[in-house]
């Protein structure tokens, strides 16, 4: 079924690119380039709808619907994800400043050492 509406699609598809690029511009020249030349109306002047536009219209509609209905139909209870496998857990590097065990002295970082009244002895204050 979705092989069938794959091919499908892609006529529908190359039928709508030549049936558009068949089509002729209201204002093919320069002036319509630039918003010049058309009639006063909002959507250019209302004519009959030409062959063209309807094969156009018609093609559009089935494209939409083709669109809309592989992605009903592709849709699947399962994942691209889920078929990754997760990595293995990494562990992190110890800090420089922590002790590698065994050297441990009872003081936190924030208690000061011996003589030292809280002041780091780069800052120049004493």
């Amino acid at each position: 079924m979705e092989l069938l509406l794959t091919i499908l699609h892609i006529f529908v598809c190359l039928f709508l690119i030549f049936v558009v690029l068949l089509q002729s511009g209201q204002a093919a020249d320069l002036a319509g380039a630039f918003g010049g030349g058309g009639s006063q109306t909002a959507f250019g002047m209302r004519g009959a709808a030409t062959l063209l536009q309807k094969l156009t219209t018609v093609s559009a509609v089935l494209f939409m619907l083709t669109s809309l209905s592989l992605g009903i139909v592709g849709r699947s209870e399962s994942s691209v994800i889920d078929d990754i496998e997760s990595p293995p857990p990494v562990s992190a590097p110890a800090e420089a400043g922590q002790p590698q065990g065994g050297g441990e002295t009872g003081r936190g970082p924030q208690q000061p050492g011996p003589g030292g009244g809280g002041s780091d002895p780069g800052s120049g204050r004493s």
